[in-house]
């Protein structure tokens, strides 16, 4: 079966250990909309001599780093977040990185992962999709079926050790009226990158042209809506694009790590 292509088929999908099964079984696709009411997170592995950095950094930047979980090094579990959980296969796509170069995106990375690696998980903004959906609002790219558009920024973060660059952030489409209702929804999951960083006028931060994302699939921008911007977990890969380092595996944008957490898990009530 083409999990990739399979819109139905991505409906089944329903739970995090359903969605993880998938993508051992070869599902690709973007993960936006699959296993709603699930948190979902962005993937960092990185060799364990820059563990403690990549720590301090998440530290320091929460708001694009909402440290989730850590691995220990050369394990490919997370406990606490995900039952039968192998980090090697049970994404719908990965990034391999060498010396700051992305030299291949495979489907699993068994054959380069090492026992000296430390892995982290980081909350995804697709985790409170589903409060904004059950407040009647539009998702275009989950609609879609699409990654969520995402750009690099002029925001620095905060460096720790070797580790510095620009934030990365993804945009989500609303009209006022419902941009006011998502501020102060997503206020309530600081873990999982909580409230936006900016609301319109995307030059303000870098931006120059929305229908061309630096990841991600773009979306329409009606004239009523205004863009609002939320930081995104892509900004790791930024950083390593940045400081290069020996190794690194990511996530592929869009096509996260589905959890068994419960999205209400990652709320402030």
């Amino acid at each position: 079966m083409d999990f990739a292509t399979d819109r139905s088929d991505r409906a089944t999908l329903k739970t995090g250990r359903e969605a993880r099964l998938a993508c051992r079984a070869g599902f690709s696709g973007a993960t936006a909309g699959l296993a709603l009411g699930f948190a979902q997170a962005n993937l960092v592995v990185l060799p364990a001599d820059l563990a403690n950095d990549f720590l301090r950094f998440c530290q320091r930047n929460p708001k694009p780093c909402p440290l989730l979980g850590v691995s220990e090094p050369g394990a490919v579990d997370l406990p606490g977040l995900a039952e039968d959980l192998d980090l090697r296969t049970d994404l719908p796509g990965y990034r391999v990185w060498r010396d700051g170069e992305l030299i291949a995106e495979p489907m699993e990375v068994r054959e380069v992962w090492r026992d000296d690696l430390v892995a982290f998980a980081i909350g995804c903004s697709y985790t409170f999709e589903a409060a904004l959906l059950a407040e009647g609002m539009t998702l275009r790219h989950a609609a879609a079926g699409t990654e969520v558009p995402m750009y690099r920024t002029n925001i620095d973060c905060v460096p720790a050790g070797p580790l510095q660059g620009k934030m990365v952030v993804s945009m989500r489409p609303f009209r006022p009226a419902d941009a006011i209702r998502a501020v102060q929804i997503t206020s309530r999951f600081p873990f999982v990158h909580g409230a936006p960083v900016h609301l319109g006028l995307p030059q303000m931060i870098g931006i120059e042209d929305l229908a061309r994302p630096d990841y991600g699939a773009p979306v329409t921008v009606m004239a009523d809506e205004v863009p609002v911007f939320w930081a995104c977990g892509v900004t790791p890969q930024a950083v390593i694009a940045a400081m290069r380092p020996p190794f690194a595996i990511t996530h592929q944008p869009g096509r996260m790590l589905v959890l068994d957490l419960p999205d209400y898990r990652c709320a402030v009530l």
